[in-house]
């Protein structure tokens, strides 16, 4: 963190006094950017800090600074790393990162075979996302719990989700695997090993075929191709640009139901990284 005197930790009942304070900031920051969130009461917060399953940034004097909290869902398949604001007087101290990734660090200690995501109109967010794992999902592999997207109905968009059939809106879905992950780290690992032991390859064959390598039983294996998320990041915006404006065109046309016209659906593909 750029700030020393910024403290981020997991909130306890001491902080209880900050609830009316935050809930306040996240609805006038969603009014502010047009979006909405699910709106929450001081309450609703106060037994996040109580439970644990909080995260607040303060200054060493004792000022709010920021926050974010843990919601379960499907019977603690699926959790999301719910309500980030940061106070507008400490953007761009680096907070908002800081309250991820311990957030993110409080969700695996407490779930760790639950699957992380999150929906988010910001860019910002995003990259931090990103960073941490997750990647750009549909939202067909998000939790279909009911309680979860009732809280979308205070969102200003919600008729957008629900023209939809809830298969689309302008938030970018996100996810956390920590099967796949563990997955993919697993044959990282094996792959190293093989590189370790074997080597079949000049060192001009191995820079233009990186992705190839044969493990010690002889049997050829090529590493998963990533989605290049944060290289191609200025493509990703524009695709974010082109989103609302489709699915907000056609909320205004009157145009109902989950599917795009054809020629417009292969932008709402994932692939793309």
């Amino acid at each position: 963190m750029e700030n020393p005197n910024i403290i981020v930790r997991v909130a306890t009942t001491d902080d209880k006094h900050y609830g009316k304070t935050i809930t306040d900031e996240m609805e006038s920051s969603a009014k502010a950017r047009g979006t909405g969130i699910a709106k929450r009461s001081p309450e609703y917060v106060q037994l996040k800090m109580e439970e644990g399953k909080a995260v607040i940034a303060v200054t060493d004097k004792g000022e709010w600074v920021g926050f974010c909290y843990i919601e379960a869902w499907g019977h603690e398949k699926f959790v999301a790393n719910s309500g980030l604001i940061v106070n507008p007087a400490f953007r761009g101290h680096g907070v908002a990162k800081a309250i991820k990734h311990r957030v993110f660090e409080l969700s695996r200690q407490k779930y760790p075979d639950a699957k992380i995501f999150g929906l988010t109109t910001g860019l910002a967010v995003m990259k931090i996302n990103s960073e941490l794992g997750y990647e750009p999902v549909t939202y067909s592999e998000l939790t279909d719990d009911e309680e979860f997207w009732k809280g979308c109905r205070s969102c200003v968009n919600f008729d957008v989700l629900t023209s939809k059939n809830r298969k689309n809106c302008l938030c970018t879905a996100m996810l956390y695997d920590p099967v796949e992950k563990a997955k993919e780290e697993a044959e990282r690992e094996e792959l190293r090993k093989a590189s370790a032991t074997l080597s079949i390859r000049t060192e001009s064959e191995a820079q233009a075929h990186p992705q190839v390598m044969v493990a010690v039983n002889g049997q050829i294996k090529q590493t998963k191709k990533g989605r290049k998320f944060k290289e191609n990041f200025k493509l990703f915006e524009r695709w974010l640009r082109f989103k609302r404006f489709v699915l907000l065109k056609s909320g205004k046309d009157g145009v109902s139901g989950g599917a795009a016209p054809s020629n417009k659906r292969k932008f709402f593909l994932f692939n793309l990284f």
